[in-house]
């Protein structure tokens, strides 16, 4: 009778802790506040920053996309199923492998209605405006839902410890002007653009306080950059970022013209990491790469 009780006790003591773990909390998403079931055994990704993230905290998604654009997430690929790609998720193979969540983002966030279908689907795409701030806050969301609180926490101080290194790498370093070369085509970003955040988070002087009324949103002439004379040039390589053969940042900006600026005489040209800015924007390890980039090359500097 009584080992008897004492099972019922230790299954009593099981379902208790069971219940306890199983809970529902809500999360903030590109479309507000929604309701998610956890823990989370089974996910798919089709955002890269929220991958890169994923596996900052040692989360492996069990759906990808099929291209995830950084080698340094290659190895997510072992034994992960191809669910489709970053811009169209293959609904079929989310079916078969009828995850507890899906995750989207960016240019994956218009398929919300058709994965939603499916299973269980938060939108967490992340803007320009405030991307470091949310980067932070992903990273700790994601720790509340994969039950990996102390890892978020890890990656939030190792984060927060780039910025500041960034921040003072670049103090009294002069002025900045980011342009995103696309093949032969250049187009520059001010302080108020998508990758404006750069510029908030470190107080990295603009060297055109409005970019978009000078150039009216439009690619930029070589002469811009010229008459812009940034102290600075920060590159983004578009084509480097998506696996385009097109001509690269490097040669496109080696002209007569913007060799005559102070950033091209100084020898102050930030090439950054292009998967990390353009793919993975507001990813942890992401993250943490541009501004090691950016702390390394303004701390050169003399």
């Amino acid at each position: 009778m009584k080992r008897r009780l004492t099972s019922l006790a230790l299954a009593a003591a099981l379902l208790a802790a069971g219940s306890a773990v199983a809970a529902e909390i809500q999360v903030e998403t590109a479309a507000g506040p929604k309701t998610v079931e956890t823990p989370v055994e089974t996910v798919a990704v089709f955002d890269i920053a929220a991958v890169d993230t994923l596996d900052k905290l040692g989360v492996k998604p069990a759906g990808l996309p099929s291209n995830l654009y950084l080698e340094e997430l290659s190895h997510l690929k072992d034994g992960a199923v191809a669910v489709g790609d970053i811009f169209e998720p293959d609904l079929e193979a989310l079916s078969a492998l009828a995850p507890d969540l899906i995750i989207l983002g960016g240019r994956s966030s218009p398929k919300v209605d058709a994965t939603t279908q499916v299973a269980p689907t938060i939108d967490m795409t992340m803007n320009g405006d405030d991307l470091l701030d949310q980067a932070r806050e992903r990273i700790a969301t994601y720790g509340r839902l994969f039950g990996k609180e102390s890892e978020a926490k890890a990656a939030r101080k190792e984060l927060d410890a780039a910025v500041e290194k960034a921040r003072s790498a670049v103090a009294g370093k002069g002025k900045a002007l980011i342009v995103m070369t696309n093949g032969p085509k250049v187009t520059a970003y001010g302080s108020g653009s998508r990758f404006g955040w750069l510029h908030r988070s470190l107080d990295l002087p603009p060297a055109v306080d409005d970019v978009e009324a000078a150039t009216h949103g439009e690619a930029v002439s070589f002469e811009f950059i010229r008459e812009a004379n940034p102290d600075w040039l920060i590159v983004l390589d578009r084509a480097a970022a998506i696996g385009s053969n097109e001509q690269n940042a490097r040669i496109t900006l080696d002209n007569a013209l913007v060799a005559e600026t102070t950033a091209w005489k100084k020898g102050q040209v930030v090439y950054l990491p292009s998967g990390d800015f353009y793919i993975a924007a507001g990813g942890a390890q992401a993250m943490i790469r541009v501004y090691a980039a950016i702390s390394e090359a303004f701390g050169a500097a003399r």
